[in-house]
């Protein structure tokens, strides 16, 4: 059976760390003998520097007859003069709501021979895997009204939520959580805000049909700073749009670099896989780019996308290989110590898809 794949390299670095994604997959490809076919279509700027809007239709065409998308990154400075809803960043959101994925998983886990890449103590880091599970297509990121008055000085963005929209994203929480250490920490400020009040009350209902799973609620702070401080406690950690943005984020940190999160993109139909990072254009184009977090997406894309997981364990073990043997690029290198490049990283991970 051969599976529909829509690549979307997008902006800056995007379209190096998808080159070294679409090599891999193709090795594993031969390695597990399934057919992969591979298709691209333009997003963000260099959509618009192509005269087209951020998301072309015939993007949105190719990703919802497909089996899965792979995306690089979204995000062109020179285009920072447009209002927000023309900028690059705008068709990234655009494809989000068009594909219907609404739920983001962001996993980041402590990984063998990098204890000591990140700000943390390695005894502080050890033990670390925990998945940011984060609302994607609610919040302040599509809230209406929004705008920006320059005439008066005043902007506006609506912080919205339903209880739908919370109650499908816990559900998948809490499903998660059941195949894994079963906890769930559920990320609000219900403290302050009325949607984190019903975010907070929805998520503790929707808990009460999974008794075996331990559910506790923290305000995003705490869990900022607790995220910091001891990140091997969290398992699943549940919260909206723009929370989730964030300690994502802030997790890649800690694990070492932003640079190593890939995440899955989900709802009723095809899937959309992309690293955590963003467009990094200052080193765009000079093979310096980290190209783990588009490796671990295209494996979380065989896996969840493609229902392909054998296929999916061979690349994210031979990347925690090359870590374990020491490659690092720029990001993750210690001062003194041999710097890989991004095809560098990228050999030495096939070389490791074993047939």
């Amino acid at each position: 059976m051969a599976f529909s794949v829509v690549l979307l390299p997008g902006d800056g670095i995007g379209p190096e760390v998808i080159h070294a994604a679409q090599r891999v997959l193709e090795r594993v490809a031969t390695v597990c003998h399934c057919e992969l076919e591979f298709t691209t279509r333009l997003i963000g700027g260099t959509a618009l520097k192509a005269g087209a809007p951020p998301l072309p239709d015939e993007t949105i065409v190719a990703a919802k007859r497909a089996d899965a998308v792979l995306l690089g990154a979204v995000g062109d400075p020179s285009f920072d003069h447009l209002p927000p809803g023309s900028r690059p960043e705008s068709g990234l959101l655009a494809l989000r709501r068009e594909m219907g994925v609404y739920a983001n998983l962001r996993p980041a886990k402590s990984w063998t021979g990098l204890e000591d890449a990140g700000p943390l103590k390695p005894a502080v880091l050890a033990g670390t895997d925990l998945i940011v599970v984060r609302e994607l297509l609610g919040g302040l990121y599509y809230g209406e009204p929004r705008g920006w008055d320059r005439a008066t000085g005043c902007a506006i963005n609506t912080l919205r939520y339903s209880q739908p929209e919370v109650e499908r994203i816990a559900r998948l929480a809490f499903e998660l959580a059941r195949g894994r250490r079963k906890r769930v920490v559920s990320v609000d400020k219900a403290n302050v805000l009325e949607t984190s009040q019903l975010w907070r009350a929805v998520v503790t209902d929707i808990a009460m049909s999974y008794p075996e799973v331990h559910l506790s609620h923290e305000y995003v702070d705490a869990c900022a700073m607790k995220l910091a401080c001891a990140p091997a406690s969290f398992d699943v950690v549940l919260t909206e749009n723009l929370f989730g943005d964030i300690l994502s984020d802030e997790a890649g940190a800690v694990c070492g670099s932003l640079g190593l999160l890939p995440s899955a993109s989900v709802g009723a139909g095809p899937g959309l896989f992309e690293p955590v990072h963003g467009s990094a254009p200052s080193i765009a184009g000079k093979n310096l780019a980290n190209p783990c977090g588009a490796i671990l997406s295209a494996a979380m894309m065989l896996r969840l996308g493609l229902r392909l997981p054998m296929a999916a364990d061979l690349i994210e073990r031979a990347v925690g290989d090359a870590l374990q043997a020491g490659l690092r690029t720029p990001d993750l290198a210690s001062p003194g110590t041999a710097v890989s490049s991004t095809s560098a990283f990228t050999d030495a991970v096939i070389q490791r898809i074993l047939g």
